[in-house]
């Protein structure tokens, strides 16, 4: 498990999820399995543990346990896959968002600009959608709006017209091609940085990450038990604000809406003033841990 992904924020999950030995919980994002064998540990005999992953890599961390039911799916099915194994409501639901350690070091999944191989990014590896086909296929305004919203590039336009040009000569097919395509658009001294927006893009865009972020968290509201406890963690500003965004006001944009007495219309209460990051001595020991955020919220 340590070397597939080093959980972040470990004992600061655990205790945000306040969990009942005879409890239900839920982790929506398994990978390596870090965060759920730690859950376990806080089960009694009638506690149980739903663990999602759509990764078929996740499934070789798998926890041998009667209380433990691994679901391959993505979180997005979260009520479905909890209604079908008859575990409604839920106590807790965990969530760490993002790209795992063991994802990124795969050379082969095309995830990380360390490594050349064919631009791929796909984290349910049966989906049909490549980064291969989103930079050879879509159109100049799809790559503008994908570049702009999910990479927050700023010359996003005329980085997307770079690379539809330089498709009618010869597909860009490897993280190389598509380095080259694009170098004379990346600022001097930002490359690393630009670079990662570039493919954090990419990747949301062939993982539907923020769609899927959406149904995961309004199912999670309907799923959870009153008093029960969301925990996300996330790595990016873009997830943090749905997040953040959905915990404030149950929507994603606009005002909280109000019941008939003036009273807030929302499932969720916010546990921690904020986001809560990690240490200093974790983030010298995990580099990962720079830019998570955790957010705990609990149902009314």
């Amino acid at each position: 498990m340590s070397e597939y992904h080093v959980p972040v924020m470990l004992a600061e999950c655990i205790e945000g999820l306040n969990i009942d030995p005879d409890g239900t919980y839920v982790d929506v994002t398994f990978g390596g399995g870090g965060h759920s064998r730690e859950i376990m540990k806080h089960l009694g005999p009638k506690g149980r543990l739903i663990a999602f992953d759509q990764d078929a890599d996740a499934q070789r961390n798998l926890i041998d346990d009667e209380r433990f039911v691994f679901v391959d799916q993505n979180f997005r099915y979260l009520k479905n896959f909890c209604r079908l194994h008859d575990a409604l409501p839920v106590n807790g639901i965990l969530a760490d968002l993002g790209v795992s350690s063991h994802q990124f070091d795969e050379a082969e999944r095309g995830f990380s600009i360390r490594f050349d191989a064919e631009l791929d990014m796909r984290m349910n590896q049966l989906s049909d959608l490549t980064a291969k086909q989103v930079v050879n296929t879509y159109s100049v305004a799809d790559l503008h709006r994908i570049f702009g919203i999910y990479g927050e590039i700023q010359n996003a336009k005329s980085l997307a017209e770079t690379i539809a040009t330089a498709r009618l000569n010869a597909p860009i097919t490897t993280i190389a091609d598509l380095k080259n395509v694009i170098s004379n658009r990346i600022p001097k001294g930002k490359e690393n940085k630009y670079l990662a927006q570039v493919f954090q893009a990419l990747r949301i865009e062939v993982n539907q990450e923020l769609e899927a972020l959406k149904d995961f968290l309004m199912q999670s509201a309907e799923v959870l038990a009153p008093g029960g406890r969301l925990v996300v963690m996330s790595y990016h500003s873009l997830e943090d604000r749905l997040v953040k965004n959905f915990i404030a006001k149950g929507k994603f944009s606009g005002e909280v809406e109000k019941d008939f007495y003036g009273n807030d219309n929302k499932p969720l209460d916010a546990v921690s003033r904020g986001a809560i990051t990690a240490s200093a001595e974790e983030i010298v020991n995990n580099n990962r841990a720079r830019s998570a955020k955790l957010r705990i919220a609990v149902k009314k």
